[in-house]
């Protein structure tokens, strides 16, 4: 029962925040309005239409599915390495992305630093590398937590060129990319929408084939492999769906901190499980939830404009990681 609740509040809070972010903002629009502009029906003032349809939809969307993405992310890496602190960004694949951008941006290539098509396809194609190379040595590295040592490395890799970069780099150059660095959910243009959710929507579902596999694993690879678990095709299977969810939202809204970190602990302490049937159903609505709850926190002081994403989730982040790390020994969820 208590596992039914949890997700049922989870999708509750997402179908409320959902309509939420729709009606909040610098411009006061009425709810009469805004179904109206959903329905396709022309608004009393046209601008009203235009900001609902083309700013604040495709915001919520965003927000919801990067939200659900990092959550699930989170919850791949953290049973994968068996480490309640592995992350989306821990293995290098936010770096990467980070990187991409930095020498569309920073470096000049392909245009300069205008934040655009060029950062989507330099974070993009950033990723992609750095996924190559940790798929690449995960064949010759067996044990899990060396290869967590690898994606670690390979971010600081990424981090120290990245600080080249910004010494040398012109200062409207270094204002864009920390710009993209803050984290925004209004990255997905409604031309692009579509194609963000197809991505990360396929992508979830790739890894929710992995729930099995991902039970298997928290008792121990040994004991995986004796269940018939080929544990090398599973391994890269999650990294690579982990990997992808993380550079889709990297891409397009920049590397966003604490939500894939956060929201998985948030769901085993609400379900008091670790099974994945249950578990990743409840992180993925979780996570946004969440992402929608970040986005709503962003507009809400709108005489300022749209805070940062970064700016917010550490606020929701910190003192969950903290609780798991004072209370890490009662809870036994990886054991």
């Amino acid at each position: 029962m208590r596992r039914h609740i949890t997700i049922a509040i989870a999708a509750a809070l997402t179908v409320f925040l959902f309509p939420a972010c729709l009606l909040a903002g610098a411009v006061e629009v009425p709810a009469a309005e805004v179904w109206n502009a959903l329905r396709g029906i022309t608004t009393t003032r046209e601008v009203w239409g235009v900001i609902v349809r083309d700013i604040r939809v495709p915001m919520a969307v965003c927000a919801a599915l990067s939200g659900m993405s990092l959550a699930v992310s989170g919850l791949l890496m953290q049973t994968l390495f068996r480490n309640p602190l592995a992350g989306p960004s821990i293995m290098g694949i936010s770096s990467g992305a980070s990187l991409g951008v930095a020498l569309v941006v920073l470096a000049g290539i392909g245009g300069g630093a205008a934040i655009g098509f060029g950062t989507l396809v330099g974070a993009i194609a950033g990723s992609l590398v750095i996924m190559a190379v940790l798929l690449a040595m995960s064949t010759r590295v067996r044990s899990a937590a060396m290869l967590l040592i690898v994606g670690v490395l390979i971010g600081y890799l990424s981090s120290s060129a990245i600080s080249l970069l910004n010494f040398f780099a012109p200062s409207q150059s270094v204002k864009a990319f920390v710009m993209w660095g803050l984290g925004n959910f209004t990255g997905v243009p409604p031309a692009q929408l579509t194609l963000f959710s197809a991505l990360t929507l396929s992508f979830t579902v790739a890894a929710a084939m992995y729930i099995k596999a991902l039970d298997a694993l928290l008792l121990g690879e040994r004991y995986a492999a004796n269940m018939g678990v080929r544990l090398g095709r599973v391994r890269r299977g999650i990294m690579f769906a982990s990997g992808a969810l993380t550079a889709i939202v990297t891409a397009w809204c920049g590397p966003i901190a604490f939500i894939g970190l956060a929201v998985p602990h948030i769901a085993r302490l609400a379900l008091g499980t670790s099974r994945h049937a249950w578990l990743f159903p409840a992180t993925a609505l979780i996570g946004a939830a969440t992402g929608l709850l970040t986005a709503l926190l962003s507009v809400l002081p709108s005489a300022w404009g749209i805070l940062p994403v970064n700016a917010i989730t550490p606020v929701l982040g910190v003192p969950v990681v903290l609780y798991i790390i004072i209370n890490g020994r009662k809870i036994a969820y990886f054991n």
